[in-house]
């Protein structure tokens, strides 16, 4: 039996669909709404008046008049010309997991769909209660005290750890002072951003030979200007940095504060706790290691933890439990304010709460096992592939959840770039994969992350696909560089995305530019 994967032939369907605006008829209705009942008019009056005369429209919108026929084809057809979301995706630092159509039922039911922030808490016992628990189960997994769930995802909670940090020192008569953030290159982007935008210098250390900076680095930095440290480890390339203690003692000897970046999560899940470490705060990404919906799929959540120390700045409304049921308090005095309105994304938090019941303690143990196991399994085959490295390759160490791989040298030898390689990688079927954040510190980047949730065969079909753009760009890189050849649209013209003349982002701005040609 031949274990090697027979790659399927694979062709999206082109439909070659108008834009909706195209599409519309005068007169054409998806509903026909019955005259208002003559009783009903004499209580109500004229419902034009119901409407403030400054609130108005002048002119009626320009919607398109299609039958209800019509525009679930039209949607239908858009669909299908694309791969979704059920594809292999192994879409690096993004931990894609398969979100539960049982989560995504229950979230829609009116139960949870229908809730108004505004209710009184005495309605909203059962949301509450799942988000007290998920509070709960972080802790346990992060050491932590307490947890909020407001930020919309990972930036914006680092971007909460930037404020409550710029909070916890002018609290101190320190901030004047305490003006700078350090964070390393391999960080992610949002660390130095967020403390930036909260007014901070910041200081990036660059990667040395074992793949992290050296602790005397950190020392060289670390001063009475120091007001916190932000960092992910591992980071992606799939090096965790045995030092990280020693990080988190030197700040916090200098009076500065320590956030965990924990976008990495999946593979450390259960074997580290950020406080443990030495942490003041954390952050997770419930769209992300916790099985929510992503990106196009649904809202984000970046839950927020921290010490007790750093509670008191928190954004509120909070969730308490007192009594037997629970009770939304405000913010502490000294808290920062809300980062996002009301709760945040209250169905994400239902179905990150709904996986941790479903996986348990044993069941996260054996997830972040078999990312590990997964990742390193990818390494091993895709470094045998022609023109694919491994970064930081005298490291002998095994890998992480993630490892980062370069295309240089098949660039170098056959002018196939990474661009080209995504771009053929889905005529096969196959979500192109992920690069690198900016800027790139290996040349060529690419970074698939396989999860616990991939199997052997999906995994193995995914090594096997760019082991045949390989040997494509080796031997027709045209075929390569000219992808993709299998869906709706080909090679994208980008020079037009330049040109502000050309693009439009709406109808109306489309029409406007249009109008003379």
């Amino acid at each position: 039996m031949n274990d090697k994967p027979a790659l399927r032939q694979y062709h999206a369907a082109v439909w070659d669909e108008p834009v909706v605006m195209e599409m519309s008829r005068t007169g054409r209705r998806g509903v026909l709404f019955p005259a208002i009942d003559n009783a009903i008019a004499e209580i109500v009056g004229d419902p034009e008046h119901l409407v403030p005369a400054s609130m108005r429209r002048a002119t009626r919108p320009a919607l398109p008049e299609m039958s209800e026929p019509d525009v679930l084809r039209h949607y239908l057809h858009l669909s299908q010309q694309t791969l979704g979301m059920m594809g292999i995706s192994l879409f690096g630092t993004c931990t894609m997991k398969y979100n539960a159509r049982l989560n995504e039922a229950i979230t829609s039911r009116d139960e949870v769909a229908e809730l108004h922030p505004r209710q009184h808490p005495d309605t909203l016992q059962g949301t509450l209660e799942i988000i007290h628990s998920l509070d709960l189960a972080l802790r346990e997994l992060s050491g932590m005290d307490r947890f909020v769930f407001q930020a919309a995802g990972g930036a914006d909670a680092a971007y909460t750890h930037a404020c409550i940090t710029r909070a916890y020192h002018a609290a101190r008569g320190e901030l004047e002072t305490r003006d700078e953030i350090i964070t390393t290159i391999q960080s992610h982007p949002c660390n130095p951003a967020t403390a930036a935008t909260a007014g901070f210098k910041v200081i990036t250390l660059a990667l040395e030979e074992d793949g992290y900076p050296s602790v005397e680095a950190l020392r060289s930095v670390v001063s009475n200007r120091t007001a916190a440290l932000m960092v992910n480890n591992p980071d992606d390339m799939g090096i965790y940095n045995p030092h990280i203690k020693e990080w988190v003692r030197i700040v916090h000897e200098a009076g500065g504060l320590c956030f965990y970046d924990h976008a990495n999560f999946n593979g450390v899940m259960s074997r580290i706790r950020a406080r443990e470490l030495g942490f003041d705060a954390c952050m997770f990404m419930l769209h992300k290691t916790f099985g929510g919906p992503k990106g196009g799929g649904g809202p984000a959540v970046g839950a927020y933890g921290c010490t007790e120390a750093l509670a008191p700045y928190l954004p509120g409304p909070l969730v308490v439990r007192r009594d037997h049921a629970c009770t939304l308090e405000p913010g502490a005095d000294l808290s920062i304010g809300r980062v996002r309105e009301f709760l945040g994304n209250v169905q994400t938090v239902v179905k990150a709460y709904a996986w941790i019941r479903a996986m348990g303690a044993e069941g996260i143990a054996t997830a972040a096992d078999l990312s590990v196991l997964a990742n390193n399994y990818m390494t091993q085959a895709l470094t045998k592939i022609r023109g694919v490295t491994c970064s930081h390759p005298h490291i002998g160490a095994w890998r992480m959840e993630m490892t980062r791989f370069s295309l240089e040298t098949m660039e170098r030898d056959t002018g196939v770039s990474v661009f080209d390689v995504q771009n053929r990688m889905v005529d096969f079927g196959i979500d192109a994969f992920w690069l690198a954040h900016e800027p790139w510190i290996v040349p060529q980047p690419f970074t698939p992350e396989a999860g616990e949730m991939w199997s052997k065969e999906d995994i193995d079909t995914w090594i096997a696909v760019l082991q045949r753009i390989s040997y494509e760009a080796y031997s027709t890189p045209d075929i390569v560089r000219t992808a993709p050849h299998n869906h709706p649209a080909g090679r994208i013209d980008t020079e037009p995305l330049e040109d502000p003349s050309r693009w439009a982002m709406t109808w109306r701005a489309h029409l406007k530019k249009r109008a003379h040609d």
